[in-house]
């Protein structure tokens, strides 16, 4: 399968890390983020229908291997959304992809407006740097703004139109932290060296890399991959879907309590 031009880089292939069942999920992944990025002559999305099709039936395309990838984590900096939000999206994005950049910018915001602020969804950044040296800088960067509580104000200002194609050199990252709010550059700039921020970068990277994940954004919501920077409505159909199985599913664990009480 020929590398999408100028969307995603080729990487060794590390192992999968979360069991056999995640095969199929790679595969879904792997296809998906070609079938969404693909370049021109190729397979891809005409505009006239989502790459990644979600089925109506809440189970279907779901992982449960990878829906233990959520944190809910209280203390995560680079996420947003309640630790008990019945649905947790995990996106694995890098800062110099423009795929993402039109996911922060036309989806995510509406996202959060609908489904975040009313406690459904919970949203989970993964650092995914593919691009080089600025991406990798770009990652640490929004960490270590992170550490300040301005992750998603460098978020925001990373992603804003024309920010990428200026770069993400370790000057053009301070300023993208002051325009974020960032009190204390200098503990930023600090940070953004510091092996704490490296270490964590890893991490994220790696877990991506453990799921078959091969393109940016690739994205998780309890459990059920979806790759590229989908219609909204792809989203929605997830989320909703996700949020119906999680009802359905406390519903049964308290009845089955009730009845175990009665006996």
């Amino acid at each position: 399968m020929p590398t999408p031009k100028n969307t995603t880089t080729s990487f060794p292939r590390k192992p999968l890390l979360y069991g056999t069942v995640v095969v199929l999920a790679a595969g879904l992944l792997g296809f998906a983020s070609y079938r969404a990025t693909a370049p021109d002559g190729s397979p891809r999305n005409t505009g006239s229908a989502p790459a990644a099709e979600v089925s109506a039936d809440p189970g279907a395309g779901v992982y449960p291997e990878l829906a233990k990838l959520a944190r809910r984590d209280a203390d995560d900096r680079l996420a947003t959304g309640r630790t008990d939000a019945p649905v947790v999206l995990i996106e694995y994005a890098d800062f110099k992809c423009g795929y993402c950049g039109k996911f922060a910018r036309d989806t995510e915001p509406e996202l959060v407006e609908e489904y975040v602020k009313d406690g459904t969804l919970r949203i989970e950044w993964r650092n995914f740097p593919i691009f080089g040296e600025e991406s990798e800088t770009a990652a640490r960067a929004a960490w270590a703004a992170g550490q300040q509580d301005r992750f998603w104000e460098f978020h925001r200002a990373a992603y804003a139109e024309g920010a990428k194609e200026k770069g993400f050199g370790k000057d053009r990252v301070r300023v993208l932290a002051d325009e974020a709010g960032v009190e204390d550059l200098d503990r930023f700039m600090k940070d953004l060296d510091g092996p704490a921020a490296r270490d964590a970068v890893t991490k994220d990277q790696e877990q991506a890399y453990g799921i078959g994940a091969t393109s940016t954004p690739s994205f998780l919501i309890n459990g059920r991959p979806i790759a590229g920077a989908q219609p909204k409505e792809t989203f929605t159909e997830a989320i909703e879907a996700a949020a119906e199985q999680a009802r359905a599913t406390t519903t049964g664990n308290a009845g089955n309590g009730a009845r175990d009480a009665a006996e």
